[in-house]
């Protein structure tokens, strides 16, 4: 289909010749030959570009030009131009125009500039569709979403956000870091894991507070945004409502996440409840349980799910510092107050003001910080070091250990009325060897994140290596499991990972089980059932190949196929 150009020029002569040469190189042309009647054309239908001359009677080429872009015609615009008007013709490319020709135009001049000026016509529309297509995407999606780029600035943003977060609509162009904390937070943190991996990353329940319609429960993912030549350029967030599914599974005492916590078993379904209840009362809560059990996390959802949310959260592992250093990080210092102490310094209880400090491994700290830390919780004051004037400090303690606190109580390790103090509401995590049902459940949930960061298709364990992921203790928890996964991830080239895979710890553990359950007889004569198959064999006795090989080995058995 011949392409379509439009020139408005007031001399009969010069639109005969456009015309001739246009028409002689394919090109259907239509002209105009005054400033009206070129704005009447322009009101039927858009041509693929313009030829404009500067001069149009009484009126000039730059008036036409900005009707033009003033009814957002997406044609390119070519001036024509003798020779006195070509500083206006290069101030109309300043306004504008995609090029310029000078009086008096060669056949060839003139056919280059057509013929560049439709290509880049052609490119504006094939962007102007793809934009069209993504805007329809974008309304059509009943999920939120938000495109931020590489300075963490919001790009776009679709109707669904909006109704789903109650962010104004003319976020646009503001900060990531300009939103409130509860979405600020987990958005900000999926996106530099986004950045970091280059792939998806996910965050499932995560909850925040409606402006009207109250909290809100939402799934969110982010992927990388990538250019045309494959660069990241920012990452895309998806935000899915989960909050009609979360309030059924509470009526029904069945949740499977809790915020970032993962369990469907009993304990963690009173755990959910506890917490929930203890969110939304201002008081101090200590939190009880084995080392990579999740304290962290019961903080957070503590915090995120109180009326401090929208306040800062801040963290101290009372066991990472020194006490004469600890002293200064929780409650600040003066100048001068100590060697080094070469300017004021704010505390973490400072910086805590409004929100909520959460004060780890509580049982560490000395004898004197815990004078201090009695006085906090007794006055909400806090002293900085090298000063003797108190300041008031609002801040919910959330403090949280792995040690027996009585025990220490008992044998004058650690204050009675601080410990009565810190423990308003206590919550113990149970070990996850006491909530065996949850172990399949969090395997498929760091599967599915290991997936994504390593972007590998990993579906499960074997058999083999899932009963013995279900039955093994777990002295160090989640944290450990987590740590197994991964671990399986590292060694496994196929799809399921196996016994073979996972760390020493546990198949140490399976070798001292199948000694004394695995006999020559019983190995000899599975063996022979399946034609000395070690993978079916292995299959059938619930045991890894590599355990068959051991086995073998260690009973002098020779393989029948092999001799």
């Amino acid at each position: 289909m011949p392409q379509h150009i439009l020139v408005i020029d007031d001399e009969e002569s010069l639109r005969y010749t456009f015309s001739a040469f246009l028409e002689g190189a394919g090109y259907q042309v239509q002209t105009a030959a005054t400033f009206a009647e070129g704005v009447e054309y322009l009101e039927r239908q858009t041509p693929g570009m313009i030829f404009l001359d500067i001069m149009l009677g009484r009126h000039s080429g730059l008036d036409l030009l900005k009707v033009v872009r003033q009814k957002q015609v997406n044609s390119p615009v070519v001036m024509i131009t003798g020779a006195p008007e070509v500083e206006t013709a290069a101030e109309a490319v300043r306004q504008g125009a995609f090029d310029y020709i000078p009086k008096p135009v060669c056949q060839q001049t003139l056919l280059k500039v057509a013929k560049v000026a439709l290509q880049h016509k052609k490119v504006l529309d094939e962007r102007e569709l793809y934009r069209s297509h993504l805007e329809a995407i974008f309304r059509s999606l009943r999920d939120g979403l938000l495109l931020i780029d590489l300075e963490r600035r919001i790009c776009e943003a679709n109707q669904a956000l909006f109704q789903l977060s109650g962010l104004p609509e003319c976020i646009s162009g503001m900060n990531l870091d300009q939103l409130p904390d509860t979405l600020r937070l987990p958005l900000g943190e999926l996106f530099e894991q986004a950045l970091k991996s280059g792939a998806q990353s996910e965050l499932r329940r995560t909850a925040f507070l409606h402006p009207g319609e109250g909290q809100k429960v939402v799934d969110i993912s982010a992927a990388p945004w990538f250019g045309s030549k494959g660069e990241i350029e920012g990452v895309v967030l998806s935000l899915h409502d989960q909050t009609r599914l979360d309030t059924l599974e509470r009526s029904i005492g069945k949740r499977q996440q809790f915020a970032h916590i993962i369990g469907h078993s009993s304990r963690m379904q009173q755990l959910f409840g506890l917490i929930e209840n203890l969110a939304e009362v201002d008081t101090t809560v200590l939190i009880s349980g084995e080392s990579g059990t999740g304290k962290e996390l019961v903080a957070e959802a503590l915090h995120f799910r109180s009326e401090r949310r929208n306040r800062p959260m801040v963290k101290v592992n009372c066991a990472a510092l020194p006490e004469n250093l600890l002293e200064s990080e929780l409650f600040g210092h003066l100048k001068g107050s100590f060697t080094g102490a070469i300017k004021d310094k704010v505390g973490r209880f400072e910086q805590a003001a409004g929100g909520t400090i959460f004060l780890d491994e509580i049982g560490d700290i000395s004898p004197a910080l815990q004078v201090r830390l009695l006085r906090v919780l007794q006055n909400k004051e806090i002293e900085k070091v090298g000063s003797s004037q108190p300041t008031r400090v609002d801040v919910r303690i959330v403090a949280a250990t792995n040690q027996n606190l009585i025990k220490k109580v008992q044998i004058g390790e650690f204050r009675e009325d601080l410990y009565y103090r810190l423990r308003v509401v206590q919550v113990n995590l149970p070990p996850l060897r006491e909530r065996r049902d949850d172990i399949p459940l969090l395997i498929d949930h760091f599967i599915d994140k290991f997936n994504r960061q390593f972007s590998r298709n990993i579906q499960g364990g074997s058999p083999a290596a899932l009963a013995l992921m279900s039955s093994y203790n777990w002295p160090g928890n989640i944290r450990e499991l987590e740590n197994t996964i991964e671990h399986a991830f590292v060694m496994c080239r196929a799809e399921t990972f196996d016994t073979e895979h996972l760390p020493p710890e546990l198949t140490d553990r399976e070798h001292s089980a199948v000694d004394s359950e695995i006999s020559r007889p019983l190995l000899l004569s599975t063996l022979d059932e399946v034609a000395w198959n070690k993978s079916k064999a292995a299959k059938r006795l619930g045991i890894s190949r590599r355990t068959i090989y051991r086995k073998i080995e260690e009973y002098g058995l020779a393989d029948p196929v092999g001799e």
